[in-house]
Order: structure tokens, then C-alpha cells, then sequence
């Protein structure tokens, strides 16, 4: 592929499918070209983990820093207690400052197997904005700071724009957050030399807000880069699996339920998040992407493993690629599946099969349990059940003192007494 841009970052990251909008697409190219350059990107704490949408962002961190440049992971232990108003219908709920902090740290875990921190000149920096934030003035903030934005400005962004227009009410507390996310850019760069924020196609107006208030303020330029809200080829939005967000955090979702969910990547998509997703080179991903057929699982489970291994590990990687095959190849039991325990009181007494497939993570509810053992989906130690009264015993614990439970061909688990 011809090179577009003269620096290696951009060139990396328009290749691989991450740029949406730049605000001065040849400034920042000629600049990133020319010297080392800091860029952030901001996660507000509002959990204990990020989920997939913030890992195409987190990568384009990755990328920048591999590119030679600086990246900062800002973490917003001040923004996450006003909460992120964009396209939302409601008010998010308020936390507490130690909740936030208990979510921070749980969420650095995961940006130190992605990012590499240190004191070096690309090393990433973790900074939060509860360091400033918190010790601000009102008075004076909205003098020197808040008179610079634009009230009929800030109604237009779509983010608030399409709130408004449903006649859903934002409240003054959120109406705050973009001036806080404009104002940490400009602490960014005063801090640290900060010139480029990116972030997902939803955030290009407070990025936006950012840049501006840097020029109104007598400040450097700086640079806005957002990536394309990522979906998948069906219209569905990516991030969702059926049992709820697929997070980075394995205690939250399994590295292998996180296998899976790459593995079972529609055929129309596995080009593309091999480039998002992976640090394959180009060449070889083109490969991957072009078998066809039944190949084509070698990709996704390609994809899949390199995928689980940034996030997770490459052992865990590794242990969850050969759970999928003892499963669903060789059709033995694999111990190292997911696992739920019951009490052998409740086993003895004979456990429903609708409470058990729910206990197991493999339906969200009763109803969800029923469908599921209606259509004939559910199988018991691979043994198909239909019955949506069904109980299971002690008599269902196979050899291994467990009970294995499947829906349809790629969700497994076992029950185990305790």
C-alpha cells in the first residue's frame, strides 16, 4: 500500500484502518515526521475495567508509541465523578472518590500489558486529571477558562444536540464535562508537551473544544484524532456478547470467553480486526484474510489467539486456543472451561436446568434458559435435553465430578459441587 502521509505513525494508523477525522491532517503529519510528539487518550474510571471499544483506542496508543512518539494514557479520576454526558439518555450515576480510585487501579492492570511505562523518552506516561481538577477555583476557572466556550456551540455537537432534541434533560453537572475534557488538554500540553488527543468518532467535539481552547487561551496548536465507531459487518455494534460488555478484565469476562468472541468473528470482519485488533504485519494479515471456506477458521483463530494474548497474556492465549480445540475438535472434556460452582446440598435436591444454565453464564435469565432448551440448543454432558423441567442430580456428574452444559456448538461450562 502507498504511503499517504510522510510520518510513520499516521501512515501505520491509516493502513490499518484507524482514522476517521483529523483536524489539521498535513500540521500533525508534518510535525509527527519532524520530531517526537505526546499524544493522550482519556478513560474516565466509571468501572473496574475498560471494555473492546477502548482497546481499538488503547492500540492506536500502542502504535503511536512504537512509531517513536510519547503516549499518555490519562485517567479521568476527576471527569469520571461528572460522568461523560455524549449520546447518552440519562444522567450517569455519581461515584464515590474511592470507588473511582478502586476503579483505577483495577483498569491500570490492563494498560500495562498493552503499553510500556517507563521513564524513557517513548515510554508511556499515566497521568490523572484528579490532579488538577480537584484543586481548581471555581471562580477563577470560570473566568479564566469557562468564558472561552460557546454555549450555542457546545448545543450544536451531536452529543448533546440529539439529547436535547429527545427531550431528555441535561443537567449543568454534565453540561460541564466538555469544559473539563477541553481544559485537560490544555493542562496536558503545559505539563507534559502534549499536542495530539485522540479518541473514538463520538468525542470529536469535546476533542475538538480542546484544540480551540488552547488558540483562545494564547496556547501551541494542537491536533484532534478520532477513530470510526467500530461495527460489525451485520450493522451490529461491536462490544457486545451474550453475556453482557466484553471487558479486559478476565475476572469481569474470561480471556477464554474473550477467545471465543474473537473466534467467532463474522467471516466479513476478520480482514479488518486483523489490522485493528493485532500487530500482524500487513502482508501476512492479507494472507489470513483472503483464505476462504472452511481456512478461514485458521484466520479467526488466528486472530483470536493474537487478540487474547495483548489483552491477556500469550500463555493464557495459548491455554484458551487448546481448550477450544479439546472441545469442539476432539469432543473431549476440557477441564479449564469456564467453571460455576453449586452446593452439593442443592445437587443432591436436584438443581433446575434453566437456574443451572443461568448459574453458568450460559443465559442471562430464566426466560433467555427456556428459549434456549425450546429450539433444542442445550445439551447436558453432550447429551441433547428438551425438557425445560429437567433437574440435574448427582447422577449427572460425570467421571471428573463435574456437569457439562452446552448451548448450540461454542458455549460450553461445567457445574462443579462444592
Amino acid at each position: 500500500m502507498a504511503a499517504k502521509f510522510k510520518s510513520d505513525f499516521l501512515n501505520v494508523l491509516d493502513q490499518r484502518g484507524f482514522i476517521h477525522q483529523i483536524s489539521d491532517p498535513e500540521g500533525l503529519d508534518a510535525l509527527a515526521a519532524r520530531e517526537r510528539i505526546t499524544g493522550y487518550v482519556g478513560y474516565d474510571a466509571t468501572a473496574t475495567s475498560i471494555h473492546i471499544g477502548n482497546l481499538i483506542t488503547v492500540t492506536m496508543l500502542y502504535w503511536l508509541q512504537e512509531t517513536g512518539h510519547r503516549p499518555i494514557s490519562l485517567m479521568g479520576g476527576g471527569t469520571s465523578m461528572v460522568g461523560d454526558p455524549s449520546f447518552r439518555d440519562d444522567q450517569r450515576s455519581l461515584l464515590s472518590v474511592e470507588k473511582i480510585k478502586t476503579n483505577i487501579e483495577s483498569i491500570k492492570k490492563v494498560y500495562s500489558r498493552i503499553l510500556r511505562y517507563g521513564d524513557g523518552p517513548t515510554d508511556a506516561v499515566m497521568v490523572d486529571n484528579a490532579d488538577w481538577l480537584l484543586k481548581l477555583n471555581y471562580v477563577e476557572f470560570l473566568r479564566d477558562v469557562g468564558r472561552h466556550f460557546s454555549v450555542n456551540r457546545m448545543l450544536s455537537f451531536d452529543s448533546v444536540k440529539l439529547r436535547l432534541d429527545r427531550d431528555q434533560s441535561l443537567s449543568f453537572l454534565e453540561f460541564n464535562y466538555m469544559i473539563m475534557q477541553g481544559y485537560d488538554f490544555t493542562e496536558l500540553n503545559r505539563r507534559y508537551g502534549t499536542v495530539l488527543q485522540m479518541g473514538g468518532s463520538d468525542q470529536w467535539g469535546n476533542i475538538i473544544n480542546g484544540v480551540d481552547l488552547s488558540h483562545r487561551m494564547g496556547g501551541p496548536q494542537l491536533y484532534a484524532l478520532t477513530t470510526p465507531l467500530l461495527t460489525k459487518a451485520s450493522g451490529e455494534k461491536m462490544g457486545k456478547s451474550a453475556s453482557g460488555a466484553v471487558w479486559l478484565n478476565g475476572e469481569l469476562f474470561s480471556p477464554y470467553d474473550f477467545w471465543q468472541y474473537f473466534r467467532n468473528t463474522e467471516d466479513a470482519d476478520v480482514g479488518k480486526f486483523l489490522k485493528i485488533f493485532t500487530r500482524l504485519p500487513l502482508a501476512e494479515i492479507e494472507k489470513l484474510a483472503a483464505l476462504g471456506g472452511s481456512e478461514l477458521n485458521e484466520a479467526k483463530k488466528v486472530l483470536a489467539t493474537e487478540v487474547t494474548a495483548i489483552v491477556h497474556g500469550r500463555e493464557a492465549a495459548e491455554q484458551s486456543a487448546s481448550t477450544a480445540a479439546a472441545t469442539f475438535e476432539a469432543g473431549s472434556l476440557d477441564l479449564s472451561l469456564p467453571t460455576a460452582e453449586v452446593s452439593k446440598s442443592d445437587l443432591n435436591a436436584g438443581i433446575g436446568l434453566l437456574a443451572a444454565l443461568v448459574t453458568a453464564g450460559l443465559a442471562a435469565s430464566n426466560g433467555e434458559a427456556r428459549r434456549h432448551i425450546q429450539s433444542g440448543a442445550v445439551r447436558v454432558n453432550d447429551e441433547p435435553v428438551t425438557d425445560d423441567r429437567a433437574t440435574l442430580g448427582t447422577a449427572a456428574l460425570l467421571p471428573e465430578g463435574v456437569i457439562k452444559l452446552s448451548v448450540g456448538k461454542k458455549k460450553h461450562a461445567l457445574l462443579k459441587p462444592v
